[in-house]
């Protein structure tokens, strides 16, 4: 199909930028939660960590997001990767961070009306989710073991 052409590296390098963008802000984020939940409900350090989170979201975690689902799906439709299995393997497991990317906003949002559901040892538990995904979908792309 090569609709792409000369723009599939660029394309490329986008995908894996905006990718590096989504894995640093879905680190950080669990993290920002340890230290938001030791902060009382409406204090004036509460308000900071709501700041802070909300402003990840908003510039960060959402438009690269998108933007990684974008390119990718630009990607995906240029090398027929449907037809791999290595990719059935990827998309899983993107789908997976997709999913925890929508439980960070919902947990922010959590915390900003004051609720603290997790303790601080589940939220860094948490923060593993990420790293693990990443790992898996880095070997299924670059050793393509099926």
């Amino acid at each position: 199909m090569a609709y792409l052409g000369a723009a599939y590296l660029w394309v490329k390098a986008a995908h894996v930028i905006f990718v590096i963008f989504l894995m640093a802000g879905l680190f950080m984020m669990p993290r920002f939660f340890v230290y938001h939940q030791e902060t009382a409900p409406g204090s004036p350090e509460d308000r900071k960590w709501i700041e802070r989170e909300t402003r990840l979201l908003r510039i960060i975690l959402n438009p690269s997001l998108v933007l990684v689902w974008l390119f990718g799906l630009m990607l995906m439709v240029e090398i027929g990767a449907w037809h791999f299995g290595w990719f059935h393997l990827k998309l899983l497991f993107v789908l997976g961070l997709s999913a925890y990317h929508g439980w960070i906003a919902g947990y922010a949002k959590k915390l900003a009306r004051g609720e603290r559901p997790l303790t601080d040892r589940q939220l860094r538990m948490l923060n593993e989710v990420p790293g693990i995904a990443a790992a898996v979908i880095v070997i299924a792309v670059i050793v393509k073991p099926f």
